[in-house]
Parts: C-alpha cells; sequence; structure tokens
C-alpha cells in the first residue's frame, strides 16, 4: 500500500530539520507532508492534508500541542498523535494518555527511538487496515446472502401480496429502508427483437440492470430488481414535484443506454405514492406507460402522468407530449436532439389534420408556448426573431417544411440562450461571493461554510468552481484581501497593529502578525516603516 504520511510540528525549524533527516522515513514505511511552526498553522494542514500521524511539541504560539492534539482527535479521531518535547511535566504526561496519544517522547530525539516508535505505529496502523478490510469482507458476505430473499419481497410488493401491518418487519428482516416520503416505480424494459449483433440477449439485460442501478440507483436511492421480464426500480422522492427530474434522468439514461451498449431501453414511470403498501397501484401505472411505447416509440423515458393522461382528448395528449418532449430536448438535448423533436412534433401534430381556421389557431398557440417557454428560462426577448408581425402574417401561407424550418432554428438559438445562462450564472457566483467578502471582510466568523450557506451552494461545488475561476481557494482569497486591507491601513491611518488587526477580521494580534508575516515577509511594524520613511523624508 501506499505509504503513511506524517505532519511534524514545532515552533523551531531547526528541530524540524534535524527530525526530517534522522530518519529514513521511506524504510519505515512513512513519508513527511509537511511541518507547520505552530499549532494554528497546523491545524490548517491537518485539515487540507488529513495526514496518519501527527508529531508535535507542546510549548508553541498561538496554540500548543495539547491543544492541537485535542482539536485533532475531536475533528480527525483516526488520526495518530505523536508528543516530543523538552517539558518532562506530569500533567502533560497525563492528558497525553487520557487524549489517546500513542507516544510521548523527549528532546533531544534519538533517531534510533524514534524509528522503534514509527515501526511500532505503522504495525498498528497495518493491523487496524487489515481488522477493517476483514469486517468489510464479513459484510460482503452477509449482503450477498440477501438479494434473493429481497427480490421476493419486491415481487410480492408489486403483486399486492403483503398486509400493510406485516412490511415493516420485511423491511427490518431484509435491513431496507425507505427514507424519503414518497415513492414511484419504474419499469425498464429492454427490447428483445433490437439486440446488438453478437450480443447474448441475457446478458444485455445484466447490463442494462447493471447501468440502471449506477446512473439511477445512487440518485434516487433506487431499489432494483427483476420482475416478470423487465427491471423494475423502487425509486424515493423528496417531494412529488420531483418526478419531473426523475423522468428526466430516466430519459437520458435511455439515451445513454443505446448509445454506450446498443440496447433499446424504454422506461415507463408510474404514479407517485406516499406508502409502500401502494407500489402495487405504482407499478401497475409504470407497466401501462411502457406498453404506449408502440405510440411514442422507444428509447425514451413515458411519464403515466405527462405522456397518458386519462382525461385528455387523443389531440392534446399527443401534442402536450410532444411539446413538452421539444422543451425537454432544447434544455438538456443536443443540436440533433432537437431538430429530432421538432420533427416529430411538426410530421405527428394534430394541427396537421384539421380546418384552416383551426390550423390558423393552433399555431398561434405553439408560438404563445415558445414565447412563455423563452420567458419562463429566463431567455432574453431579442432571441425571438424581429419579423414576428411578418410570421403572424404569413401563417396561412407557411407549409410544414417551412414552419419546421423556423422552429428548429429558434429552439437551437434557445439552446445556446441556455448554455450561456448557466455560464454566466458560474460566473456570477463567484462575483457574489468575491463581493461578500469585500463587504464583510471585517467579520471574523467568515468562513467557507458561511459563504456556501449565503450563496445556496454546497462546499465542494462552490470550492471547486472558486478555484477554477480565481485560481486561489476561497480562504486563500479571503486571507489574501485582508492582508491588503492591513497594508493599506498601516500606511494610511497610525492605528496600532492590534486595531488594525480587528478591523480585518482577527481577533488574536499575534496570529494576525504571523499571517501578515507570512504574506509580505515583515512584520506589520516593519512593514509600517519600511513604506513611511521615504514619505517623511520627502516632506522633510
Amino acid at each position: 500500500m501506499d505509504r503513511y504520511t506524517v505532519l511534524l510540528v514545532d515552533d523551531e525549524e531547526e528541530v524540524i530539520q534535524v527530525i526530517m533527516k534522522k530518519l529514513n522515513w521511506e524504510e519505515l514505511g512513512f513519508s513527511v507532508v509537511g511541518y507547520a511552526c505552530n499549532g494554528v498553522k497546523a491545524f490548517e494542514m491537518v485539515e487540507e492534508y488529513q495526514p496518519d500521524v501527527v508529531m508535535t511539541d507542546i510549548k508553541m504560539p498561538y496554540m500548543n500541542g495539547m491543544q492541537l492534539a485535542h482539536l485533532i482527535k475531536a475533528e480527525f479521531p483516526s488520526t495518530k498523535i505523536l508528543i516530543f518535547t523538552g517539558f518532562d511535566e506530569f500533567e502533560y504526561a497525563r492528558e497525553a494518555v487520557h487524549l489517546e496519544v500513542e507516544e510521548y517522547v523527549l528532546k533531544p530525539v534519538n533517531a534510533l527511538e524514534l524509528g522503534k516508535v514509527f515501526t511500532q505505529l505503522k504495525s498498528k496502523l497495518d493491523m487496524e487496515i487489515s481488522e477493517k478490510r476483514n469486517v468489510e469482507i464479513l459484510q460482503k458476505y452477509y449482503m450477498e446472502s440477501l438479494p434473493l430473499l429481497r427480490a421476493n419481497f419486491y415481487s410480492m410488493l408489486m403483486e399486492g401480496r403483503i398486509r400493510e401491518e406485516e412490511i415493516s418487519g420485511y423491511l427490518e428482516d431484509y435491513q431496507l429502508s425507505f427514507q424519503e416520503p414518497y415513492l414511484c416505480c419504474i419499469v425498464v424494459h429492454t427490447s428483445a427483437s433490437q439486440i446488438p449483433e453478437g450480443m447474448n440477449p441475457v446478458l444485455l439485460t445484466i447490463s442494462v440492470r447493471k447501468q440502471a442501478e449506477e446512473h439511477l440507483g445512487e440518485r434516487w436511492k433506487a431499489k432494483a430488481f427483476p420482475y416478470l421480464e423487465n427491471i423494475v426500480l423502487i425509486a424515493q422522492l423528496g417531494c412529488e414535484n420531483e418526478i419531473i427530474e426523475l423522468t428526466d434522468d430516466c430519459d437520458r439514461f435511455c439515451k445513454y443506454a443505446r448509445h454506450i451498449i446498443g440496447a433499446v431501453v424504454t422506461i415507463g414511470i408510474g404514479q407517485v405514492c406516499d406508502h409502500i403498501a401502494e407500489l402495487a397501484q405504482s407499478y401497475g401505472s409504470a407497466r401501462t406507460a411502457v406498453s404506449y411505447r408502440v405510440i411514442y416509440g422507444v428509447s425514451r423515458a413515458i411519464n403515466m402522468k405527462e405522456n397518458v393522461p386519462q382525461e385528455l382528448s387523443k389531440g392534446e395528449q399527443t401534442d402536450d407530449a410532444r411539446l413538452s418532449y421539444l422543451f425537454k430536448m432544447i434544455r438538456l438535448g443536443s443540436e440533433e436532439d432537437i431538430i429530432e423533436a421538432v420533427s416529430e412534433y411538426i410530421h405527428q401534430a394534430a394541427f396537421q389534420e384539421t380546418t384552416l381556421k383551426q390550423y390558423h389557431v393552433d399555431i398561434m398557440e405553439l408560438i404563445s408556448a415558445l414565447y412563455r417557454f423563452a420567458v419562463n428560462q429566463e431567455i432574453a426577448a431579442e432571441s425571438f426573431p424581429e419579423n414576428m408581425k411578418v410570421l403572424y402574417a404569413c401563417l396561412l401561407d407557411m407549409d410544414a417544411d417551412a414552419l419546421q424550418e423556423w422552429i428548429t432554428n429558434i429552439s437551437l438559438s434557445f439552446r445556446e440562450e441556455l448554455l450561456d445562462i448557466r455560464n454566466q450564472s458560474t460566473r456570477s457566483f463567484v462575483s457574489k461571493a468575491k463581493e461578500y467578502v469585500h463587504n464583510n471582510y471585517t467579520d471574523e466568523t467568515l468562513s467557507l461554510d458561511r459563504i456556501c450557506e449565503v450563496l445556496g451552494v454546497s462546499n465542494s461545488y462552490f470550492s471547486t468552481v472558486f478555484k477554477k475561476k480565481t485560481g486561489n481557494s476561497f480562504i486563500g482569497y479571503l486571507t489574501d484581501y485582508r492582508m491588503d486591507q492591513a497594508s493599506r491601513l498601516l500606511i494610511e491611518t497610525n492605528d496600532k497593529s492590534y486595531m488594525i488587526a480587528n478591523q480585518v477580521g482577527y481577533t488574536d494580534p499575534n496570529y494576525f502578525s504571523y499571517v501578515f508575516k507570512r504574506r509580505f515577509g515583515v512584520s506589520p511594524s516593519r512593514y509600517r516603516t519600511e513604506h513611511t520613511e521615504g514619505d517623511n523624508g520627502s516632506e522633510k
């Protein structure tokens, strides 16, 4: 396996250099990821690198070794801690034992003794990892014994053969849970007549199931199982409206399956229910939705509620479904998907077999729907051509090909607008983060969590995008901005360093001085002297 990582912490850098040179770290099975000269900097590095071992002195500025050990054990309990110090005090040793510190080493450090310490520590780390792996293997064997029982349970649910009062017992016995308030059955049908050349139908079905579990299982916490020659997934939803997003995900999966593994997959999406006992009805509607592939086509998702409304006339049902599909392709599809969706709409829309008057009304409604879509998606009104009046005036003379060309062009322009809006959104929230720093850098509590809460984004996503756009981490940017303001105040005002520290968000003037020196290479007082001596001389 890879070598274990070590972080060294001591306020005397020469001590650290001696330790680094005295030991053959590679031979011991370790590598030094870095070193810090105080506890504050050390904990920042622990958060960044998460080393396996931290070897720290006790007496240090800003935060001593015992405070650092407390923080590490609270936040990173698996990290091993070695204490080395020249202060052989019993209360330190007792506190070190209480903190489960691995070893208490006295200065000056003896290379042979320290080598033995790290040899023993490596054996302990190896043993812990081995034990974890053994537990994981046993857990894997145990989980492998459950799928058959679970599949039988799911089949009984689909058939409505389990009484409501029995369900909780089955869930407990088979270690199953449904955390979200709403459930929905998905039926994944793989065509048996359209099989890639040289592919076994059984293997193809197995491949589709594996891909469906990977692409839909995690996002929707779905339970997957084979049933009546199809694959069934029980998806979990946080709210009923998530059925729209689920439908889009399933539709993307159908296209992915055809493109990557050559499988012709159609997915039927059933009605949403709020109790496990109602899954039989959800499955029934999902299976009915799949049967509509003869009307709506294959390699797509068919939502029972969206595509097969029971109370609409045939014309309304077909037109609304195809128009919704066109809008979905504008939002999510490629140029080819949009062209295909427009072609399908034009050649099968109900207004092609109607009176001239109704044709006029239908086209007007189509244009209105396109305009509403643009407004709802915050697409600029300029996306519509300036000759709108001419278009309406020519409606009666416009044939299907001309209409198709116009709809295709404006749909493709909508797609480009949406792509630009998404890119602008990314740039916008980075700008908002910078602006927030400029307005709130004096707040000592300003942090990564705070800015993500303000912007409504996750830490991981924000950190990735911010670093990509600025070349700096958020904390790095915040620190640099604070230091820039501090340097300005040192030159432009006569305020003491501790006052300036407070003005730029630091309550500890010592730590402020440490950070300032790390940025500019000199202390705040020295910086003020170097940058104001010339001005004073010129006045004389």
